[in-house]
C-alpha cells in the first residue's frame, strides 16, 4: 500500500487553515490551537513548508508564518515533496535509480510511466481545490494507455 505520512496530511490541514487566513501572519500556538495537532508537530511541520518556500516566516512579537503563493499555486505534489521527499513509487523511478536489478529489468520504463503520470495528477490538484467540498466522491479510472501520451 502506498500511504502518505501524517505529517503530510497534517501539512495540508494546517496550510488550508492558513489559506484562510491569508490576510496576516500566523503564529505557530494558533495554527495548533485552531487545527488540534500538537504544537510541536505543527513546529516541525512549519519548519518543513518553510524549507521548501511554501511558506514564509518572520521573528518577533508580531512574526509568524504566511503562505508564500496563493492556494491556487500551491500544489498537492509540492506538499508531498516537503514532507516526503521526491515523489517516486519504484526504486526505478528515483532520480538515483538505485535498483539492484536495473541491468535485467523489462518493466522499469514503464514504472517511470507510472510514476510520471502520478507527478502530473497530485500537480494538477492545488490547495485551492483541496479545500473545496466534495458532496460525492467520484471514482476515477485511467485506461493504461492513457499512460503513454
Amino acid at each position: 500500500m502506498i500511504r502518505l505520512s501524517k505529517l503530510t496530511d497534517y501539512a495540508t490541514v494546517i496550510l488550508s487553515f492558513m489559506a484562510r487566513s491569508q490576510s496576516r501572519m500566523l503564529a505557530a500556538l494558533e495554527i495548533s490551537t485552531a487545527t488540534g495537532i500538537a504544537l510541536p508537530t505543527v513546529s516541525k511541520i512549519l519548519k518543513s513548508l518553510v524549507r521548501a518556500n511554501l511558506l514564509s516566516s518572520v521573528r518577533g512579537a508580531k512574526g509568524g508564518y504566511a503562505l508564500v503563493q496563493t492556494p491556487e499555486k500551491i500544489t498537492v505534489a509540492s506538499v508531498i515533496t516537503a514532507l516526503e521527499g521526491p515523489i517516486s513509487l519504484t526504486e526505478c523511478s528515483s532520480t538515483d535509480h538505485s535498483c539492484e536489478q536495473v541491468a535485467a529489468c523489462q518493466i522499469g520504463n514503464n514504472w517511470r510511466v507510472v510514476n510520471q503520470t502520478v507527478q502530473r495528477a497530485l500537480e494538477s490538484v492545488t490547495l485551492a481545490d483541496m479545500m473545496l467540498p466534495v458532496s460525492h466522491p467520484q471514482e476515477i479510472t485511467v485506461p493504461v494507455a492513457s499512460l503513454y501520451r
